[in-house]
């Protein structure tokens, strides 16, 4: 047998629903992107979780500035309980956003953490700000197509 499927994969019903319930839980920059571009309310409001000094060296067009820290005592003057929040941090290697998403479900908050965070919002080429005005790079072509703005995916 190969390393692989060393555990056989779960039936198809159990499967499907871990992936339901997975996505439940996070989205990634590229659908966030879709949302906050495509005009008017996206449904949610974008948070981001992190210190001064990282929101200030960049930081998602639109997003609500909340650290994780601060959630208890801001939360409720900063967000509407009805409206969904979607948190982010640094990337992949914070659990910031995770942290953050905790603190604000504790206190009621639907909550979806965004997968990538800040790192993968601007390696696939998205439009961020910082104190210093607005950037953009070119998008990773390990992270994101070059040619669409859409993966396929």
């Amino acid at each position: 047998m190969t390393r692989s499927l060393m555990v056989p994969p779960a039936d198809p019903a159990s499967a499907a629903a871990h992936f339901r319930a997975k996505l439940a839980f996070h989205t990634d920059v590229s659908d966030v992107a879709a949302d906050l571009t495509a005009g008017g309310d996206p449904g949610f409001v974008l948070v981001d979780s992190r210190s001064t000094a990282a929101w200030d060296q960049g930081h998602i067009p639109g997003a609500v500035h909340l650290p994780t820290a601060l959630i208890p005592e801001q939360a409720a003057a900063l967000l509407d309980p009805a409206v969904p929040v979607i948190t982010y941090c640094w990337g992949p290697g914070c659990d910031g956003a995770t942290r953050a998403a905790l603190a604000l479900a504790e206190r009621g908050y639907r909550v979806k953490e965004m997968l990538g965070g800040f790192e993968y919002w601007v390696r696939e080429g998205f439009a961020y700000e910082t104190w210093e005005g607005d950037g953009r790079r070119a998008a990773d072509p390990l992270t994101a197509p070059l040619t669409t703005a859409d993966c396929g995916c």
